[in-house]
């Protein structure tokens, strides 16, 4: 090659000219560019030779200046026009020839640089050019323009983004979700963490981000893992910081179709016929309904009432939603495909669309409603003697709190007789199960509420009224369940196998109250459900149904469906296999949905355990988990809050404690507590 030659290169890409000064061995060169930097090139890294004439290094400027007017990427679709028919192949040369009617130096590169940057018109083949067919540059015209618009999405996503971390509102786009939608999804496999029992370096070698995600995270220059696209997400605003990742894994929905809302509503405008339309009217009967304040869905009521004979009838009257809907219709379907209400800290996920559930489904004060009344009547004991079943009307006289209910049984108010004489069939009642085998284990159970993001934790005391109403609750679950016993029709029976108790010896020598409960509790089997009558040994009956919560749980609404068929006289709306497929289906979901609801209750206690590092807590040690590693079941007393601990010295089951939170992780399930020397505590002021 001559000294002197211009000769095209390329540096991390970047175009560079440089001029041959002299061989470097048998094969490479030595360029000089415009800069006066020495480059060692093979000859394979020379993109292009300007032949004609000799350059020096200072008149590479001049040439690229004599270029630059040329370059005029447009200036190739008339090429293309004139070329593309016979399909022949043309040289940088003969495009400039064509273009600019000479080939000197600076047009031969003008043309090179305009050929070697298209994408569009013409390929390279060899030293020479080929122009694409028709076909092929409309279908690169239409890749062009998608690349561009794509392009031109990212640029608006990313300045929405950086808008959203100063804090700015934003309106985001129909792209835009669709791709924070994707980070949702991503993100909510932290949840996982807790499942599963992983760390997150394991989550994300398990799970790999998919082509979407792993673009949206490399595009805002973070890392492509779960935990970076949940913090993005915090950082957006899009979620907050406690955003509930169990409920998001899960299947459940959170909010109802729009067809399922119509319906609804077009219930509410155009009421169904009342196909019980010979109901009971006991609208007479002064009705409590007693539930916590914050209830909306209030579906069960109370009444006492003295017979003419001397004797006294209980009823339990539980609200109607199949008064508003039929099997299989869009209500009843979505109702089955949530299982229950959604009771979490932050709030309820209902079953029905609020305005049937809290409004003409539930039992509401001063309005006639839709009811299923059971009238019982006791004998002496507590058994049942008598009852009758109704579709009918009643009109709650009283909405009555918990403590409300307290307040009158401690009192002992006169005006209300009714609530004192259902308390004292209630503990009759309890006495008669306690006599029949049931078993009682009573721990803490701690109620954990999240408002304006503060977490409060009570204690829900096993109270008179709380007693009572869950005493009449079970009385009409035993009632469904004889009926449907006796008349041999299909119901979803909840039942109890006998549990395997420690002998009384060994349960002596465990300390008395909540260790010895704890202990009963593990040895306690899980229910079952059945559509033939089975005893339930943990309550003390021979057969038992859940038949007072249809407007939150769906298999007591089957438990409505079949009973009211019969009633009336009709055909039962499932058969026995029927029920028996809806029910596993139902069983399948609710445990989910108790599963989150555990879960969701865990990382709020957690988190409220984050929030009192310098708090003191009193604990009971309730149990081993692993005694070998010193791992104990603890009892916070003052919160109900059953939670792992792994102790530094010996310690006894029974002992009491005093701890500070010396970790708690939320979002990784972590908690550890350190004992507190009582020295210590002293010290503090405790």
């Amino acid at each position: 090659m001559e000294k002197g030659t211009l000769v095209e290169f390329r540096v991390q890409g970047d175009r560079r000219l440089g001029v041959v000064d002299r061989p470097d061995g048998k094969t490479r060169w030595f360029v000089v560019d415009e800069r006066g930097q020495s480059h060692s090139l093979a000859p394979r890294q020379i993109t292009y030779t300007v032949n004609g004439q000799t350059y020096k290094p200072s008149e590479i400027a001049s040439f690229l200046e004599q270029v630059q007017p040329y370059l005029d990427p447009s200036s190739l679709s008339v090429a293309w026009e004139l070329l593309v028919e016979d399909g022949e192949t043309v040289t940088p040369s003969q495009m400039a020839n064509l273009l600019y009617s000479e080939s000197s130096g600076p047009h031969s590169y003008a043309a090179y640089c305009l050929l070697s940057e298209d994408k569009l018109y013409f390929k390279q083949k060899g030293e020479a050019y080929e122009p694409r067919t028709a076909a092929q540059v409309a279908e690169r015209q239409h890749q062009i323009e998608v690349e561009s618009q794509k392009a031109k999405g990212q640029q608006e996503f990313l300045a929405r983004v950086e808008q959203a971390l100063k804090g700015e509102a934003v309106e985001w786009q129909r792209h835009d979700r669709q791709r924070l939608e994707g980070l949702e999804k991503y993100a909510a496999l932290m949840a996982d963490i807790v499942r599963m029992g992983v760390n997150y370096d394991a989550l994300a070698r398990a799970y790999p981000p998919g082509a979407p995600v792993l673009e949206t995270m490399t595009m805002l220059g973070r890392s492509a893992t779960p935990q970076a696209a949940f913090q993005l997400l915090i950082d957006l605003g899009w979620w907050s910081p406690h955003e509930n990742l169990f409920l998001r894994r899960s299947s459940i929905p959170v909010q109802f179709p729009n067809k399922v809302l119509e319906v609804a509503q077009q219930r509410l405008d155009f009421p169904p016929t009342d196909l019980d339309a010979n109901r009971l009217d006991l609208t007479h009967l002064k009705v409590y309904t007693i539930d916590d304040e914050s209830t909306t869905e209030i579906d069960d009521g109370l009444s006492w009432e003295l017979l003419s004979d001397g004797r006294q009838r209980l009823w339990v009257h539980i609200a109607d939603p199949t008064r508003w809907l039929v099997p299989e219709d869009e209500l009843d379907l979505e109702a089955r495909k949530r299982g229950s209400t959604v009771y979490l800290p932050t709030g309820m996920i209902p079953m029905f669309p609020e305005v049937l559930a809290t409004g003409p489904m539930s039992l509401v004060q001063g309005r006639i409603s839709c009811a299923l009344s059971f009238g019982i009547i006791l004998d002496a004991t507590g058994a049942v003697a008598d009852y009758s079943i109704h579709p009918s009307l009643i009109k709650p006289t009283y909405r009555l709190t918990y403590e409300d209910v307290d307040e009158m049984l401690e009192l002992g108010v006169e005006a209300e007789p009714e609530i004192e004489a259902i308390a004292n069939w209630a503990k009759q009642r309890k006495s008669w199960r306690y006599n029949q085998g049931a078993i009682s284990i009573n721990m803490p159970e701690a109620m954990i509420k999240v408002k304006d993001g503060e977490i409060n934790i009570d204690i829900l005391d096993d109270s008179s009224s709380r007693q009572l109403v869950a005493e009449m609750m079970i009385l009409a679950g035993e009632v469904a369940a004889r009926y449907g016993q006796t008349h041999n029709i299909p119901l979803p029976f909840r039942g109890q196998p006998q549990p395997e108790l420690p002998p009384d010896e060994e349960l002596l020598l465990l300390p008395a109250g909540f260790v010895r409960a704890c202990a009963m509790r593990r040895c306690m089997p899980k229910s079952e459900m059945s559509i033939t009558p089975v005893r339930h040994a943990g309550l003390g009956l021979a057969t038992y149904t859940q038949a007072t919560s249809p407007i939150r749980r769906y298999s007591d609404l089957l438990t409505h469906f079949q009973l009211k068929a019969h009633l009336r006289g009709a055909i039962l709306p499932f058969s026995a296999e029927q029920l028996k497929e809806v029910m596993m289906n139902v069983t399948s979901i609710t445990q989910e949905v108790t599963m989150v609801e555990r879960q969701t209750n865990r990382y709020y206690a957690l988190e409220y355990l984050r929030r009192h590092p310098e708090q003191v807590w009193q604990i009971t040690v309730l149990m081993w988990l692993r005694e070998d590693s010193n791992l104990a079941l603890i009892l916070l007393e003052d919160i109900g809050l059953q939670l792992p601990m792994t102790f530094k010295r010996s310690v006894n089951l029974g002992e009491q404690l005093l701890v500070k939170v010396g970790l708690s992780d939320p979002q990784k399930d972590m908690i550890q507590f350190q004992e507190i020397m009582y020295q210590e505590s002293l010290v503090s002021g405790n």
